[in-house]
């Protein structure tokens, strides 16, 4: 039996704050890196969905920037694109994965993840880090992350994703390809696909549009709930979750999008600001479970 195991939780969780305390103190030159980008020159970014590499067939994560008109792409792996979807539907596995399980952890030695960053690009290999706040210690704690983990726990915890400028501009040029049966999140608003059985289900109309699965920041400020179906982006009907996105991305510049919501029998238009909202962890909306 180990002797770990015969402690109390809260002498655990002391002994885990003070191994993170001592990270960076363990960490030699060669192993330890630090940003490579001042933090207030990192552009904040939501998560949008998950796509393919037009060239390589390698899964993306979609970055939308603030303002509506860019999504970056950010090369990830297979396992980590299955977790980013999950993670934007509220989705948890029957058994933790791993950034559930860190995430899990995190809270539970009552540590933060404030932030993670994408800020270097180096050799095509995209570079992460993680800003994480520890009880009595003034300063943040950063640990080198791959982008697609720190991404996936970044949905989980709540906390904001922020990338360089450099690494933007050098992902602009990577082509992308979108899923037009896959979640996909813009302006705190969660979409999917809808058909004929949840259409029924949940007694909407026969109208075209998308449903909304789950809202934050200042959607959910605005009256928008899960369950409601969204008809118009800008005038225009979103056919697909991917459609969506485009025409939030079409939002004049300096304008907020203008939305037309069924729900309940009434309908709503609400204007939404096309800046990165305030994130806020995932949960599946109740109700809406597959």
């Amino acid at each position: 039996m180990s002797v770990l195991s015969l402690l109390p939780l809260r002498h655990l969780r002391h002994l885990l704050v003070l191994a993170l305390l001592s990270l960076p103190l363990a960490l030699s030159p060669l192993e330890a890196r630090e940003l490579a980008a001042p933090p207030e020159s990192m552009v904040e970014v939501e998560v949008a969905t998950v796509g393919m590499s037009g060239v390589a067939g390698v899964p993306v994560v979609l970055l939308r920037e603030p303002g509506a008109r860019e999504v970056i792409p950010i090369y990830i792996g297979v396992t980590e694109a299955r977790a980013i979807l999950r993670a934007l539907a509220g989705e948890r596995a029957p058994r933790p994965m791993t950034h559930e399980l860190l995430g899990d952890v995190l809270g539970g030695v009552e540590v933060t993840l404030t932030r993670v960053y994408v800020d270097a690009l180096t050799e095509s290999t995209f570079l992460g880090m993680l800003e994480l706040t520890l009880p009595g210690r003034d300063a943040p704690v950063h640990i080198d992350s791959r982008p697609s983990d720190a991404i996936a726990l970044a949905l989980t915890a709540g906390a904001s994703i922020h990338v360089a400028p450099e690494v933007l501009e050098a992902a602009r040029q990577i082509e992308y390809q979108g899923f037009d049966d896959q979640v996909v999140v813009a302006l705190g608003i969660t979409v999917t696909p809808l058909d004929e059985d949840l259409r029924e289900a949940l007694g909407l109309p026969g109208r075209a549009g998308v449903l909304i699965s789950d809202v934050s920041g200042e959607a959910a400020a605005a009256g928008l709930a899960p369950g409601d179906l969204l008809l118009e982006v800008n005038g225009e009907t979103p056919e697909t979750p991917m459609h969506f996105l485009e025409l939030v991305r079409d939002t004049p510049r300096d304008a907020p999008a203008r939305l037309r919501v069924w729900q309940q029998g009434e309908i709503l238009e609400v204007e939404l600001s096309t800046e990165v909202p305030t994130p806020a962890p995932r949960r599946r909306a109740p109700g809406l479970e597959a």
